[in-house]
């Protein structure tokens, strides 16, 4: 096979396994904090052996050190939001509203970077904004899970924006690894302080173990050391516009194994595929800018 298919068919199957996600999150039982809190100390634990089995040091600065804590609380509450929304209303209206994920951190990466917006990222947010009106309109009695979904999708706008400052000053693995235990350090004494949550714990069965299992392993520790790799020999852009593909794929699985539960309106259907196709015209349209801009220069 053709080491460049063989790669990118690899990328549509971490793609696939990231739709899944919120499979298994519907899946599971258990609420949404014990789900990422599980999830985040099995997902601590793979990527601590990944990196001992590499030899990689763990040492960072003190500074480096709170910064990955700070994102780590990030992508905690993300994943909290993310799997409240599914358990609030269902798979295909989170991953639906999730997709405005990358059309946010495009509205804030402005800022961050600063520097001017483009006119066509305020008419892509218009559109989006439609999107967004039409699921909202066919689906209100869903309004709690698509408000929680829209502000994981600022969270997760918000960690990309941090991870790619990070991704620069250390290996991803290592990186990784102090996300991963900053955010269940922080979930562990949250649900100290709640007190109720720490029995649920001990209650979990055996099916939700297996599913968090799968879901820390597999659709988060190999994902994400698989998704780096490939970035060696497949260009960002094109992993950007496939990961685009990622609630299209959720979607699809989760009307396969939930049936009529996910089966929804015409016009949701039209406000997703409005979201979709309007975060992946904004992708065209900021790889021609960058080809333009240094054909310029």
């Amino acid at each position: 096979m053709d080491p460049k298919l063989k790669n990118y068919l690899h990328l549509h199957f971490i793609v696939f396994i990231w739709g899944f996600t919120a499979v298994l999150g519907k899946l599971i039982t258990q609420d949404a904090l014990p789900l990422v809190w599980y999830r985040m100390l099995l997902a601590t634990l793979f990527v601590f052996v990944f990196v001992a089995y590499k030899g990689y040091t763990l040492k960072v600065s003190k500074r480096m050190l709170a910064e990955l804590v700070v994102a780590g609380v990030v992508i905690a509450l993300h994943w909290l939001t993310f799997f409240g929304a599914i358990k609030a209303s269902n798979v295909s209206v989170a991953l639906a509203t999730m997709s405005t994920g990358a059309f946010f951190t495009a509205l804030i990466e402005p800022f961050w970077y600063k520097r001017k917006m483009v006119g066509y990222e305020i008419a892509f947010g218009l559109v989006v904004i439609f999107g967004l009106f039409l699921i909202f309109q066919v689906e209100g009695r869903y309004v709690q899970g698509v408000v929680l979904a829209l502000v994981s999708a600022l969270l997760s706008a918000v960690f990309s924006l941090m991870n790619g400052k990070l991704i620069q000053k250390g290996r991803p693995s290592v990186i990784s690894f102090y996300e991963l235990l900053g955010g269940l350090a922080f979930l562990s004494l949250y649900m100290g302080w709640k007190g109720g949550y720490v029995s649920q714990i001990f209650e979990v069965t055996w099916s939700d173990m297996l599913y968090i299992f799968i879901l820390a392993s597999i659709c988060t520790a190999y994902a994400f050391i698989a998704s780096v790799k490939l970035l060696k020999y497949i260009s960002p852009y094109t992993v950007m516009l496939t990961i685009n593909l990622e609630p299209v794929y959720g979607i699809v699985l989760a009307f396969f194994i939930f049936g009529e539960s996910e089966k929804m309106g015409p016009m949701f259907y039209l406000g997703g595929a409005i979201i979709v196709s309007t975060v992946i015209a904004n992708g065209i349209m900021k790889n021609r800018r960058r080809i333009k801009k240094g054909a310029i220069e």
